[in-house]
């Protein structure tokens, strides 16, 4: 799970090309429980009790922003959709048909964005 975590991270501002399906929610997972870990940490050393937000996760986020846009404009690339199809979440109910896009299996043949990542069953090389 870390390798995917990093990989993202190392093609920081990567928006062309294709993100298998693990990729992008083995890297949703990682944030997830790292915002979980930093939550707690604040909570116990009591670092801005007055906030009702967390800062240290705040601050992860922003720090992930770039990265998090890139694999999912990827991700939406491996469905044959352009990135462009993120600004729907933007509007009530869209952020579910872009979840839809992104649970969808990859598209197994190449496509305007790259070839496909996946193996097709039967061609795979010995």
């Amino acid at each position: 799970m870390v390798n995917w975590y990093l990989g993202v991270l190392q093609k920081y501002g990567e928006f062309g090309g294709r993100a298998q399906r693990a990729e992008y929610w083995y890297f949703v997972l990682f944030n997830i429980l790292v915002a979980f870990a930093l939550a707690v940490v604040e909570g116990i050393a009591g670092i801005f009790p007055e906030s009702d937000q967390s800062v240290l996760v705040g601050i992860y986020e922003l720090a992930i922003l770039i990265p998090s846009l890139a694999v999912s404009v990827r991700r939406l690339h491996d469905t044959s959709r352009s990135g462009w199809w993120l600004l729907l979440g933007l509007v009530p109910f869209g952020s579910l048909v872009v979840l839809v896009f992104l649970l969808q299996g990859s598209d197994p043949s190449t496509n305007r964005f790259g070839t496909s990542l996946r193996p097709v069953a039967g061609l795979e090389t010995a």
